[in-house]
């Protein structure tokens, strides 16, 4: 027996609002079933948006975390997909460390600009 969720279900477990799941619907990402205006989501649509909700928490973009979600195929496992994410994750976290490097030289940088504002100031 396969489980159904309503729109608002899904919003409400996952703490989104209705009309993202909508957008992630006109990407292709989820494909409810339509009953007259009525949407109901499946077990994969469910999997598929705490996919995407993870992508985003990681920083991936939605479309790195589409192209992810895409690759898996059933038959064939998910290694791909693992090592695509593998190697996202690694480009992240490089990124992320370069961030951190660049802010630590800015707050030395305003840490001796305010230095020197305060040696000037002790002066006049």
């Amino acid at each position: 027996m396969s489980i159904e969720y309503s729109i608002r279900e899904l919003a409400d477990e996952f703490g989104v609002t209705t009309r993202t799941l909508r957008f992630y619907e006109e990407k292709g990402l989820l494909s409810p079933k339509r009953h007259n205006h009525t949407r109901t989501y499946s077990n994969a649509d469910r999997t598929r948006l705490r996919l995407i909700l993870r992508g985003k928490r990681l920083g991936l973009t939605l479309e790195e975390s589409a192209s992810i979600i895409l690759m898996y195929d059933s038959k064939t496992g998910n290694t791909e997909q693992l090592e695509a994410l593998i190697t996202k994750i690694r480009g992240k976290r490089n990124q992320l460390i370069q961030q951190q490097r660049d802010l630590e030289l800015m707050l030395l940088d305003l840490k001796v600009a305010e230095d020197r504002c305060i040696q000037s100031l002790t002066k006049v």
